[in-house]
């Protein structure tokens, strides 16, 4: 279990909220305006719904055996074995389109596509087969060289306005097999293996591509955080967050990236607060504020990866026990289920929130100015409480993550070390 101590930030300063500010949602100024902050509240919990529930359409296809259903299962942070997870195996497995939803975003859902080119997806009929339209993008994988049949897809796919990303999907094995090498040198096989893809593409008719390099089973090496800052580039504004929300912890700066994001989030729910403060009813704005913190810090805790199934996958793929990783892990919110009980305490933990909380209550009985003071103060309570709570469960995550790959340095540090051994003690056999 996570520790049960408070937040160490109970003094964080409230940054300014222009820094912050999401983008206007329509009629909320008017409303607040007009004081109608029952109108007010509808709009921006009806804009948050829909920010969580943005779709993405993410299909994975290429030809067959090329590694489709283990990219698709660590995409979405699963082992092969694991239950939900998209079939694999030596053989072709997938013979129709078949979508994997995020285990913590259903929202967003990643297709497993049938390999192009066999007898029952022809190249020429494949994107009507598979009902192209509904997919924001495509990621071609392949997990030798670039065929025909890629080129031609992602010919198709160009015709019809889409993004399509090319991935070779194995290039941990590719390593392997060069490091048996005496004058082996990483960063060279990486650029051989790319040219080559280039090259290959190149002489099938695309011009110029980029092919990004990845390994399924160690998605913190090589190219996969340059593909996902790609796909952030060329995505529309509204589906980068969705996108990004389920994206593995795979290094520190993604981390950061969804603080950032969650961050401009904070204006609004603090308004909402804020608004429930407006309702002359005692106790509704406490009511209306553990709501919108439950919703929030769920958010956090699953987009961070700190929830206990999230966190128990990563020690599956790892191998770091799963209470090591707990044990690096501070927020009491954090591998636990948010409760609100749960929360009020970490609430009133939170510098002077209770006091806070404690004035809210008593503004109202203030004639004239008590629903104005009540209302900010509910805001400045809120924003406080949330801002806290995010960059403490952030850096909970970055410790997670430190401890993740610390683990895995090691373990491949000590693969490589015997794979080393077991070459030189060939090499003096074969001098003999």
């Amino acid at each position: 279990m996570a520790s049960s101590k408070a937040p160490r930030v109970n003094d964080t300063p409230m940054e300014d909220p222009d820094d912050l500010y999401m983008e206007d949602i329509p009629g909320v100024k008017e409303a607040l305006q007009n004081n109608d902050t029952a109108a007010a509240a509808a709009k921006i919990q009806e804009n948050l719904k829909q920010q969580h529930n943005i779709p993405l359409n993410i299909a994975i296809t290429g030809e067959s055996g090329a590694g489709k259903s283990t990219f698709v299962n660590a995409f979405r942070g699963l082992c092969d074995d694991e239950e939900g997870a998209a079939p694999t195996g030596v053989t072709e497995t997938t013979s129709e389109a078949t979508p994997y939803p995020h285990p913590n975003y259903p929202n967003v859902m990643l297709w497993d596509l049938p390999g192009i080119g066999t007898t029952k997806f022809p190249a020429k009929k494949y994107l009507k087969l598979v009902g192209f339209e509904k997919f924001d993008f495509f990621i071609i994988i392949s997990a030798t060289r670039f065929m025909e049949n890629d080129v031609k897809l992602a010919q198709e796919i160009q015709k019809m306005k889409k993004k399509f990303y090319f991935v070779h999907s194995k290039v941990d094995n590719d390593i392997q097999a060069e490091r048996r090498k005496r004058d082996f040198s990483a960063e060279r096989t990486l650029k051989v293996i790319r040219d080559d893809c280039v090259q290959r593409l190149g002489g099938l008719g695309f011009e110029s591509p980029q092919v990004f390099l990845v390994s399924s089973f160690e998605l913190h090496l090589y190219d996969f955080n340059l593909l996902h800052q790609t796909l952030d580039r060329d995505l529309p504004s509204k589906k980068r967050d969705a996108l990004l929300f389920v994206m593995p912890n795979i290094n520190p700066e993604i981390i950061r990236k969804k603080k950032e994001a969650f961050k401009r989030r904070l204006y609004w729910l603090a308004t909402l607060s804020a608004a429930g403060a407006a309702v002359p009813v005692p106790g509704l704005s406490i009511a209306v504020d553990v709501a919108v913190l439950v919703g929030a810090v769920t958010d956090y805790v699953f987009a961070f990866g700190l929830d206990i199934p999230s966190l128990k996958r990563l020690s599956d793929r790892t191998g770091v026990p799963y209470a090591d990783l707990c044990a690096v892990i501070f927020s009491p919110l954090a591998a636990a289920e948010i409760t609100t009980e749960l929360l009020l305490k970490v609430m009133t933990q939170v510098g002077r929130t209770a006091t806070l909380m404690a004035a809210e209550e008593a503004s109202r009985f203030i004639p004239f100015i008590g629903i104005p003071v009540a209302m900010v103060l509910s805001f400045i309570t809120t924003y406080k409480v949330l801002n806290a709570i995010l960059s403490e469960l952030a850096e909970d995550a970055e410790k997670v993550f430190e401890k993740a790959k610390q683990y895995i340095c090691t373990e491949s540090q000590s693969a490589a070390h015997l794979s080393f051994t077991v070459i030189r003690i060939n090499l003096i056999l074969f001098d003999r």
